[in-house]
């Protein structure tokens, strides 16, 4: 039976991953990436950062984004959110709060989730403090839909 999520549903499966793909068009075309994102409740938005690239170039000229994230168990068990938002970019102080509540939050739900030893999580807060910062953006979040199937 596939049936719709309700808000609280669709907040938790946001706020309890960190992977997702992110979607973005460019020149008339569609793309789809992989991207590590923090659901930020206190603002009801997505953090992310990126280098300079294809995906920060098409998302400057265009910056309608969507966001899927999909927790699949088996094919007849997952649940699944799609967002629809906008992509801003953030820069000086606020870009380094950002990235460091993203490196902590990240870091909680990998350690919630998969018991892990996250020494390779030092790579995101080592950014915080270098003159080369990331590119850090926020997508305000416009709407959310969700799906679930449970056999």
């Amino acid at each position: 039976m596939i049936k719709t999520l309700d808000d609280k549903e669709k907040i938790l499966l946001l706020s309890t991953n960190y992977i997702g793909s992110l979607g973005y068009l460019f020149q008339g075309k569609s793309f789809v990436v992989p991207i590590t994102y923090f659901y930020n409740e206190e603002k009801n938005n997505i953090i992310g950062y990126s280098a300079m690239g294809h995906k920060i170039k098409a998302m400057r000229k265009n910056n309608a984004v969507s966001l899927s994230v999909t927790d699949i168990d088996s094919v007849n068990d997952w649940k699944s959110v799609l967002v629809q938002g906008t992509y801003s970019e953030v820069e000086g102080s606020t870009a380094k709060a950002l990235l460091h509540q993203f490196s902590l939050g990240v870091k909680d739900l990998i350690l919630r989730k998969k018991l892990l030893d996250l020494d390779f999580i030092s790579q995101f807060s080592s950014k915080i403090y270098k003159d080369d910062i990331p590119i850090v953006f926020t997508i305000s979040i416009e709407d959310i839909t969700g799906r679930m199937r449970m056999f």
